[in-house]
C-alpha cells in the first residue's frame, strides 16, 4: 500500500513538473497585417489575469501547511492557475504589445518599452512567489499601460 502511494506520488509530481515545463501556446490575436486590433480588451484581459491571480495566491496562502490530500489537490490546482494566468499575461505583452502596438516610431517607445517590459518582469516575479505584494506590483505595472489604450469612444454627430 505505501509502495502504491509513493508511486501514486511520484507519477503526480512528474505530471505537474511537465505541465509546468513544457511550452504553452500563444493566444494573442494575429500576426498578420489584419488591422483588427482592441488594445483596450487585451488590457482588460490582463487585468483579469491579474485578478485570477491574486484569487490564487490568497487561497495558496491559505491552503499552505495542509497536509490532507483534497487541500493538497486544491493547493497544486491554484499553484497551476496562477502559474498559466502569469504566462498569459507576459505572452499578451510579448506577442500582441511588443510586436505590433509599441514601435521605434512612437515619441516615447523608450517609456513605453520600459512599461510594457515591467509587466513582463512583474508576471514573471509573481510565477516565483507566493506573495501578495508581487500581485500588487503586478496590478500597477498594467495599469501603467491604461493610458497608452484607452476605450474607443464614437464621436457623436451634430445635429
Amino acid at each position: 500500500m505505501i509502495n502504491k502511494l509513493k508511486k501514486s506520488s511520484a507519477i503526480l509530481s512528474f505530471i505537474i513538473l511537465a505541465l509546468l515545463v513544457l511550452p504553452k501556446v500563444a493566444n494573442a490575436h494575429c500576426q498578420v497585417p489584419c488591422g483588427i486590433y482592441d488594445d483596450r480588451a487585451r488590457v482588460k484581459s490582463m487585468l483579469e489575469d491579474v485578478a485570477t491571480v491574486a484569487k490564487a495566491t490568497t487561497l495558496i496562502g491559505e491552503l499552505a501547511g495542509k497536509s490532507d490530500a483534497q487541500s493538497q489537490n486544491q493547493l497544486i490546482r491554484w499553484v497551476m492557475n496562477k502559474e498559466e494566468h502569469a504566462q498569459n499575461i507576459i505572452s499578451t505583452i510579448s506577442d500582441y504589445f511588443l510586436t505590433q502596438r509599441v514601435k521605434t516610431s512612437q515619441e516615447d517607445y523608450a517609456e513605453r518599452l520600459a512599461k510594457h517590459h515591467a509587466v513582463i518582469v512583474a508576471a514573471m516575479k509573481v510565477k516565483q512567489n507566493a506573495d501578495a505584494k508581487y500581485t500588487m506590483d503586478l496590478l500597477k505595472s498594467v495599469q501603467a499601460l491604461d493610458a497608452y489604450y484607452p476605450g474607443h469612444h464614437h464621436k457623436k454627430k451634430k445635429k
